[in-house]
């Protein structure tokens, strides 16, 4: 029977979004790197970007933790095998502290891990102590370890932060608005890591910033508790599957990429911008990123676009998720307004907007079994295309995403996190149709479950769907 372990631990929370959390975890992950320890990073919630940034900070994988599309016995086991080697855990929280249900204090809580509050100081000074106290006292059962600044001016307005702290608060420094690491965005959030040329230099001056002001010193350990431990099934034994990733695609969960390997999977990754073929695959995995930035380049290898539609016209499984099936279509058109002509496998065509068009967990029954995962997207869509399936957002929101499906090819704007149902990602991705029936019928083992908390009546601060012919 496996045992717990224990492992120092700060969840990374705020008052709010946009108060620099992820230029803090990621300080503080180089910090403790360039200190020698071996440090791994978590972050809530569905993201593809930020754990791009952290992984380099970190120099290690970076996973999901979410009480719903993860759920607690996945959370936990990533956790308690981190544990298992790593001399800091940190994890990185979404929006504000107490935001959503499940929010980051609940996961805080569920796991004993203290919370990391970082404050941006900006235009403040003694009321930096009472926003402080609020979150530490807010919840009188959630564990705390203390605060950070964030956007200080200079060595005596920390000082000043640092002096406003009560009841035993503990400083955990300051990162200064000059310091220069100030992560860039677009419209999707971060930048990816792979554009930042001078990424490293960022984050080893954010983590001599945080040196020059406190004390380098490992928080409190966390024991975690041991998890029941489910096996991975080789339901894609010796199943060789290309997988697209270059700039344009590079929306992946590291463990739904684990997932297909521990299912037996060969991964065979080409980039649809330079590739002039795909790679010799029995399946084609096309997931999200930014095509709207690299759509003309796109549509100029043709021999690429060719080699789809003839994967397609084989009957082989095709899974295409946001940014894969824009690619699909027949055309993306851009905010600028230059139009492009794609795959054309998915008749429709979808333009790019100034503005969020969907933001929502979302649910979805396939015919292979149910999976979850989430949606969000600045593009509109239009299709006389009839989906087999339409997403549910946990909350009874109105995100709907709409899954459509010619052959074997499956196509939505949902990111779906493959763990969440095992055998139903065995069945889209399985060559011939005996096995993914086959994996249909297999008994889910391993969908996420939350303690406490019934499906359906959770609350996600999450948008608005898209209304009909608008997946």
């Amino acid at each position: 029977m496996n045992s717990a372990r224990q492992c120092p631990a700060v969840l990374i929370a705020a008052p709010a979004s946009g108060q620099g959390k992820t230029t803090v975890t990621a300080a503080l992950a180089r910090l403790h790197r360039n200190q020698g320890r071996k440090v791994r990073v978590f972050k809530c919630g569905p993201d593809f970007l930020d754990p791009m940034i952290l992984e380099r900070a970190s120099g290690a994988p970076v996973y999901q933790l979410d009480m719903w599309m993860v759920g607690e016995q996945e959370s936990r086991r990533l956790l308690w095998e981190a544990a298992a080697d790593a001399d800091l855990i940190l994890i990185e929280g979404v929006m504000g502290l107490f935001d959503g249900t499940p929010s980051s204090a609940d996961l805080a809580r569920h796991f004993g891990v203290p919370v990391l509050a970082v404050i941006d100081g900006t235009a403040m000074a003694q009321t930096f102590g009472a926003l402080a106290l609020g979150l530490a006292r807010y919840q009188a059962d959630l564990p705390f370890a203390g605060v950070l600044a964030n956007r200080v001016g200079t060595l005596r307005h920390a000082q000043l932060l640092e002096g406003s702290l009560t009841e035993g608060l503990r400083w955990y420094g300051a990162l200064s608005r000059e310091t220069g690491i100030e992560l860039p965005s677009r419209h999707l959030g971060l930048v990816q890591a792979s554009e930042l040329n001078d990424l490293d230099v960022r984050l080893d001056a954010a983590a001599d910033a945080l040196a020059s002001s406190c004390e380098v010193a490992l928080p409190p350990a966390v024991e975690f508790a041991a998890p029941d431990l489910i096996a991975a099934e080789p339901l894609l034994a010796g199943v060789r599957i290309a997988v697209a990733r270059d700039e344009a695609f590079a929306f992946t969960y590291g463990a739904s990429l684990d997932l297909l390997r521990a299912m037996g999977a060969e991964l065979r990754f080409f980039s649809p911008i330079r590739d002039a073929d795909l790679p010799q695959a029995d399946s084609l995995y096309l997931p999200g990123g930014y095509p709207e930035l690299h759509h003309v380049a796109l549509a100029q290898n043709t021999s690429m676009l060719n080699a789809i539609r003839a994967h397609h016209a084989a009957g082989k499984p095709l899974l295409a998720e946001c940014g894969g099936m824009l690619y699909l279509l027949d055309s993306l058109t851009d905010v600028e307004g230059t139009r492009a002509e794609l795959v054309g496998l998915l008749s429709g065509d979808a333009v790019m907007q100034k503005r969020l068009a969907a933001l929502a967990l979302q649910a979805v029954e396939l015919p292979e079994g149910s999976l979850r995962g989430h949606t969000y997207h600045h593009s509109l869509t239009t299709t006389d295309l009839t989906p087999i399936a339409r997403g549910l957002s946990p909350n009874g929101g109105r995100g709907a995403e709409a899954v459509f499906r010619e052959g074997r090819m499956t196509a939505s704007y949902v990111h779906f996190y493959f763990p969440s149902n095992p055998s139903a990602v065995a069945a889209l991705f399985a060559p011939d149709l005996e096995t993914a029936i086959a994996a249909m019928r297999r008994p889910d083992k391993s969908a996420p479950t939350v303690s406490g908390v019934i499906p359906g009546k959770m609350q996600f601060p999450v948008g608005a769907g898209l209304p009909a012919k608008r997946p």
